[in-house]
Formats: C-alpha cells, sequence, structure tokens
C-alpha cells in the first residue's frame, strides 16, 4: 500500500510541478507527501484520526490527495455509516480549500467541486458496499458453523436413539427368557434332594433356554444390522403369542392366569399388538424376578374404535428377589407405549403390583 500510494503521490507532484513550472511550492510538496507517506502504516490501525490528518494535508499540496482519498475509503470500509460520510465531507471540505488556494489550471473549479462530490461519494458506497459484502460473509461462516453444529447434534441424537433402541431389543429378548432359566436354576440349587428326572429336566430346561437365548440374541444382532425392509419382513411377535408366552411362564412354575375379553384380535393393528405382547413380556418377567412363586393375572380387554386396556398384577413377595433389577425395563417399556400412542403406569395398591397399559384401537 505504501509503495502502490507512493507511486500516485510521486505521479501527481511531477505532473503539477510539469504544469505549473512553479518551484516554489515544490519542497512543500514533497514534505507533504513524505509525510502523508509515512502516516500510512498507522492508517490500518487508527484510520479516523489518520484520514483527517491527511484531509488536513491535502488542504495545502495535492501531493496528499491521494492519501486522503485512500485513508476516506479505509474508513468506509471499516467505521459506521455516519462516520465515514462525516469523514468524507472534511474531505472534501479540505480539497475545496486546496482549489481555490492553487486551482488546477486543466479544469475549472466548478467541474474540480464536482470531481470531489462525485469521487468521494463513490468512496462512501464502495465502503458500505465492502461492509455488506463482510456482513454476508460472516454471517455465512455462521449459518455453516451452526449448520455443522446441528448436524453434530442430530448425528449425536441419533446414536442415542440407536443405542436405547438396541437395549430396548436386548431387554425385551432376553429378560424373558433369562428370567426363566433363572427359575429354573434356582430349582437346582434349592432342590438338591430332588428326584434325578427332575434335575435333568431342569438341567435339560436350563440347556435349550440357553441355546434358545444365544439364537435370540444372534436374531436381535441382525436385525440391527440390517435395514428396515429385512426388520420388517422377519416375523415379529403379536398378540396372537400371549397363549405360547403364558405357557413358557407357566412351565417355569408361574401360576398365571390369562383373562382375554378382547374382541376381534386379528383386528388389532401390528404395532398394537407388538406393544401388547411386550408388555405382557415385561409384567411377566418381573413377577417371577420379584415375586417369585405368586399368582400372576393377566387381563386383556378390548374392541375396535375403542382401546386396548392390558392389566397385570401380583401379589407383592416378602422374600428376596429372584433376580437384581435396575428398573430400566419399566422406563423402557413406557417409551415404547408412549411411541404407540397409549400410555402405562404401575402403582402398588392393597399388597399388590399392578400394571396398566391402554393401546388405541382405531375403529
Amino acid at each position: 500500500m505504501v509503495v502502490g500510494v507512493g507511486a500516485l503521490v510521486v505521479l501527481t507532484v511531477g505532473g503539477r510541478y510539469l504544469a505549473d513550472g512553479a518551484s516554489r511550492v515544490l519542497v512543500l510538496d514533497v514534505v507533504v507527501g513524505v509525510v502523508g507517506c509515512a502516516l500510512l502504516p498507522v492508517l490500518t490501525r487508527r484510520p479516523v484520526g489518520v484520514a483527517l490528518l491527511l484531509a488536513v494535508l491535502a488542504m495545502v499540496s495535492p501531493a496528499a490527495t491521494p492519501l486522503a482519498t485512500l485513508g476516506a475509503l479505509l474508513v468506509a470500509q471499516r467505521r459506521d455509516f455516519r462516520v465515514a460520510v462525516g469523514v468524507s465531507v472534511i474531505g472534501a471540505a479540505a480539497h475545496v480549500v486546496q482549489g481555490l488556494w492553487r486551482p488546477n489550471d486543466g479544469i475549472s473549479l466548478g467541474w474540480w467541486l464536482v470531481l470531489i462530490a462525485v469521487g468521494y461519494g463513490a468512496l462512501i458506497g464502495w465502503g458500505a458496499q465492502t461492509q455488506a459484502r463482510r456482513a454476508l460473509l460472516v454471517s455465512l461462516r455462521e449459518r455453516a458453523r451452526r449448520a455443522e453444529a446441528e448436524q453434530g447434534r442430530r448425528v449425536a441424537e441419533a446414536r442415542i436413539l440407536e443405542r436405547t433402541r438396541i437395549a430396548r431389543e436386548m431387554h425385551d429378548v432376553l429378560a424373558h427368557r433369562l428370567s426363566l432359566l433363572a427359575t429354573y436354576a434356582g430349582a437346582l440349587e434349592y432342590r438338591p434332594d430332588a428326584p434325578p428326572e427332575k434335575l435333568a429336566h431342569a438341567a435339560g430346561v436350563v440347556r435349550a433356554g440357553v441355546h434358545q437365548a444365544l439364537d435370540e440374541l444372534r436374531e436381535v444382532i441382525c436385525v440391527l444390522r440390517e435395514d428396515d425392509e429385512a426388520v420388517e419382513g422377519r416375523p415379529q411377535p403379536v398378540l396372537a403369542d400371549l397363549p405360547r408366552l403364558v405357557e413358557e411362564s407357566r412351565d417355569a412354575g408361574t401360576r398365571v392366569r390369562l383373562d382375554d375379553r378382547v374382541v376381534q384380535p386379528s383386528a388389532l393393528p401390528p404395532v398394537a399388538g407388538r406393544t401388547a405382547y411386550r408388555v405382557v413380556q415385561e409384567g411377566l418377567t418381573n413377577a417371577r424376578k420379584h415375586a417369585a412363586g405368586r399368582p400372576v393375572r393377566v387381563l386383556l380387554e378390548g374392541r375396535p374404535g375403542e382401546r386396548l386396556v392390558i392389566v397385570i398384577s401380583n401379589p407383592l413377595s416378602e422374600g428376596r428377589a429372584l433376580a437384581p433389577g435396575a428398573g430400566t425395563g419399566l422406563v423402557g417399556l413406557t417409551e415404547r407405549v408412549q411411541l404407540a400412542g397409549g400410555r402405562l403406569d404401575h402403582e402398588v395398591s392393597g399388597g399388590e403390583f399392578r400394571l396398566r397399559a391402554w393401546l388405541p384401537w382405531p375403529a
């Protein structure tokens, strides 16, 4: 910037000297040019003050004209619009004084004033356009940063949802199976004097249950790795599979009473049927873990156009739980029911634990 503007200063001084031949002001023009060029490095740090000082120098010498216009341009690019207008007005007034004191023989005073006004107006417009472009770039960078942050947040949420889905599937599939195994293993532990055929039967059930649990775990992992179409193609448990689930619990020694009052069960939507199956599965698993040996009642009632009601109740146990629970099963089950458009709650009343679920059943 110093070299480029310095070249313009030299050309200005030389042109005026060759045109006028006035050597008496040549020293003044040289001094003003040198001082103005020396102020250029400070202009970028203090544009308003240096621009005003350059305007004062432009009053006495045309050598400061390139310097003063550069100062007005930097102020217009870096400061408020009103400040830029003020500095440009002062610069234009300084050049009016210069035109009156040292008129240019190549142009009349009127055209000189018009040229000065147009030049400073163009500088103000140039600076405003530069500021607008800079603000636009800043806004675009901010939008890009926000978009990147939003994308990162969405990726993090997707990971959390995927982990939640995996945990829910693992719990729904394995908790029921492992609680059955715990029941048979408990029988082996607490009844070592049982007849050999019963011990062998219990051991066979445990072995078969372990293999079945591994198969179910492998199936869950395969389902989670496949796309949605493959998942939808796999058979999912529905309301019609509840008798088989109840029989498994009865075989494990749990007295289950199933009271099915559902009208037209085949008309139940698949999502509601799958959710109902998981609700009953979780209820039986919790009863087996926390109230082993106590009877369980499962009530189902509903019809199309109303809703499906599921009530699972069992007396409280006074002994130690068969298996420890973290309480996450009911939390995940509540989320599953809510996703299906229903509601789930549980309570302890009259010495019983009750689990209730309501699922929508459109006509």
